[in-house]
């Protein structure tokens, strides 16, 4: 009872509130703008929250990282175009649905199946905090060097059909994470007598190059386009009373959520492909899904709103982001020398608790401004694709040069710009670039730090949680390997038999 009242205490600042207000509201409007997204938004916004306290700024943050999907829906299912990638499910039963004029009620079981993920996921990690603060010290620097392992390697595999390239994009990642002062005995590595490379290559400008500048030049190119969706009339509070039906569905697929957002390098997708499938095999009419299908529209939404609180977990307890959107908060803890980790669950549990409690808050409030204002939203798709560009460039260029009033940094965001334009026009990742600079940094001054207390490989591994993360990579990369080479044989033979 002293946790929750301590936590709630740290929400109850006018400026917490704000930007509460702000990120759920905020978040909404970006992921209702096709093409933009949480990602540019966070990168945009991610100097600004320097200045403000951790949880005024990470509240701000995961405002708009937990709300954007419910924005995502709403052009999802009215004009068959996702507002964020994650939403793109959301597309196979929710256009279907407005198309055979279902459209209040695909938006309104939408928003019902978001609120039942979202507050689920936070209902469950609040419970597992205790939990967490128990566990969260028996990590050591080799289990933590382990996790952060594991999580590169969660994040290349993730990326199927395409493992050679996320392989190749964290190893860029970490190679970047190196430039400059080496940690311990800050020698120069990778400078080439450059000055200005001895700081480093800054996170934050790297960030912004590759997700909203690279973004702002795909808009810039392409051809204008207006998007326009009629208007919904009635109430949209049946969806709460259909989702009732659909509970079973909801739940499990809540569940799959909180378990794939826990994973670094899984997310989203892994969690809405379980959940959509599992909804698929259950149903009584499962000819349905596809074509406008409630309970996979649940399964969909449940899923994905489920695994922002969750992706918290590693984040909070081990210091180990599991995708770009939590790399780029655990920069905001970094600038206020803020350490995630095991010492923050045992030293700081009521802002763990705290930042929980704020998500479980967010919910109520996008929902309640959903169902108040989704018709006025509808005005946001329209806005032209290349002014969303030159906005979105204009506010990058300001954010990285406010970060030291550096015109060198302007340059390097723009050069990684036209590297993350060139890899989203020919469909390879991104995001292990940036989670091989932050895992890449972690992993070499874990690993330092653990080598000088061990005398022998196996020695690194001797302790319970080391061997276990041990066995879980062999595990994992065994069963990748063994899966190729099955695939290889199976299109060895078919080419023989041809």
């Amino acid at each position: 009872m002293d946790l929750l009242v301590s936590s709630l205490a740290i929400l109850a600042r006018w400026d917490v509130v704000a930007a509460l207000l702000v990120g759920s509201v905020g978040g909404v409007l970006i992921g209702a703008i096709p093409g933009v997204g949480p990602a540019v938004a966070i990168a945009i916004l991610l100097p600004a929250t320097f200045s403000l306290d951790p949880i005024v700024g990470l509240t701000a943050l995961l405002g708009i990282y937990g709300s954007s999907m419910y924005g995502g829906a709403i052009p999802a299912i009215l004009i068959n175009t996702p507002g964020t990638a994650v939403n793109a499910l959301t597309t196979y039963e929710g256009t279907p649905m407005t198309r055979r004029g279902e459209a209040r009620r695909a938006l309104s079981l939408a928003y019902s199946a978001s609120f039942c993920g979202g507050v689920f996921s936070v209902a469950c990690l609040i419970a597992l905090s205790p939990v967490l603060a128990k566990i969260a010290p028996m990590f050591g620097s080799r289990e933590i060097f382990l996790a952060a392992l594991l999580g590169i390697v969660l994040v290349i595999l993730s990326h199927r059909g395409q493992v050679l390239a996320a392989g190749m994009t964290s190893c860029f990642g970490i190679w970047i994470g190196t430039i400059g002062l080496e940690p311990v005995k800050y020698s120069q590595r990778y400078t080439f007598g450059q000055s200005w490379l001895a700081g480093g290559v800054d996170l934050i400008v790297v960030v912004l190059g590759l997700f909203a500048i690279s973004q702002a030049f795909l808009l810039l190119v392409e051809d204008d386009k207006f998007s326009k969706a009629e208007g919904i009339g009635g109430g949209l509070f049946a969806g709460f009373r259909e989702l009732l039906r659909h509970k079973r569905v909801a739940a499990v697929s809540s569940s799959f959520g909180v378990a794939m957002g826990m994973i670094p390098g899984v997310g989203e997708f892994t969690a809405q492909f379980l959940s959509y499938t599992y909804a698929q095999k259950t149903s009584e009419a499962p000819e349905d899904f596809g074509n406008g299908s409630p309970e996979g529209l649940v399964a969909s939404e449940a899923a994905n709103n489920a695994v922002p609180a969750a992706a918290m977990i590693p984040l909070l307890a081990l210091g180990i982001p599991g995708e770009a959107l939590t790399a780029m908060m655990l920069s905001v803890f970094y600038v206020h020398s803020v350490v995630p980790g095991p010492q923050l669950f045992q030293s700081q549990l009521d802002f763990v608790v705290a930042l929980y409690i704020a998500l479980l808050i967010l919910n109520v409030l996008v929902v309640a401004f959903l169902l108040v204002s989704t018709n006025q939203l509808l005005r946001v798709i329209e806005i032209p694709t290349r002014f969303l560009g030159v906005a979105i460039l204009v506010l990058s260029f300001v954010g990285v040069y406010s970060l030291r009033n550096s015109a060198i940094d302007c340059a390097i965001a723009a050069g990684f710009g036209v590297l993350g334009f060139a890899l989203k026009r020919l469909s390879l990742p991104i995001v292990p670039i940036i989670l091989g600079m932050v895992l890449g940094g972690i992993m070499e001054i874990k690993l330092r730090t653990s080598m000088m207390r061990v005398d022998s490989p196996v020695d690194f591994i001797n302790r319970p949680i080391a061997f276990i993360l041990f066995v879980i990579i062999l595990i994992v990369v065994g069963a990748h390997v063994r899966s190729a080479w099955l695939k290889y044989r199976i299109g060895k033979e078919s080419s023989n038999g041809g």
